[in-house]
């Protein structure tokens, strides 16, 4: 679906109106990054909590979805599956230190991989222009990667928070920046 230009003139000024929510909306943001920030061990333990209600949501509802599917071999399937979110996001709540283990060391793995496959396919692509920012871009994300592997477990109890502190902080700008764009 594709907004015609009066459309999205018509977006854009009822969006205007509201300037004032999109800053307050980033500067509470900004104070919750700057709390995340402060205790990055409670920042670290938020985060597994929410990663823990997302699996348990999801492995009730992959259980319920099993009772929907017609055939026996599907339906273990997804019963199957839907039991190890849900004890996943269980032993996210029983013991949130090491569920917070866990967590960095495949934040670590899925930051070295991921780095490596960009920084491949950005010299694969070495005629076209930009592809260095692409190798760059996946050389820092293997070496946070890489950085984040070397001090695991120990940085377990603080290397989820600092991500939640940082995302926090960029989105409480990006919004107050969209506001402020919308007054003018």
């Amino acid at each position: 679906m594709t907004l015609n230009s009066d459309a999205l003139k018509t977006a854009i000024g009822q969006t205007r109106a509201k300037w004032g929510w999109f800053v307050a909306l980033g500067v509470l943001l900004l104070i919750f990054g700057g709390i995340a920030f402060g205790n990055l061990f409670i920042a670290t333990v938020a985060s597994v909590y929410v990663v823990g209600w997302l699996m348990l949501m999801a492995g009730v509802i992959e259980i319920v979805h099993a009772f929907g599917v017609k055939t026996w071999g599907r339906f273990f399937y997804w019963l199957l599956s839907g039991l190890l979110y849900a004890v996943a996001g269980f032993f996210a709540f029983d013991n949130p230190l090491l569920a917070s283990t866990v967590l960095t060391f495949l934040l670590a793995v899925a930051l070295v991989a991921s780095g490596v496959l960009r920084a491949w396919v950005g010299y694969s692509h070495r005629p076209e222009s930009g592809w260095g920012w692409v190798v760059a871009a996946g050389i820092i994300s293997a070496l946070a990667g890489l950085i984040i592997a070397i001090g695991w477990p120990v940085n377990s109890v603080w290397v989820l928070g600092l991500f939640l502190a940082i995302d926090l902080i960029f989105q409480g700008w990006t919004f107050i920046a969209v506001g402020l764009a919308l007054k003018k």
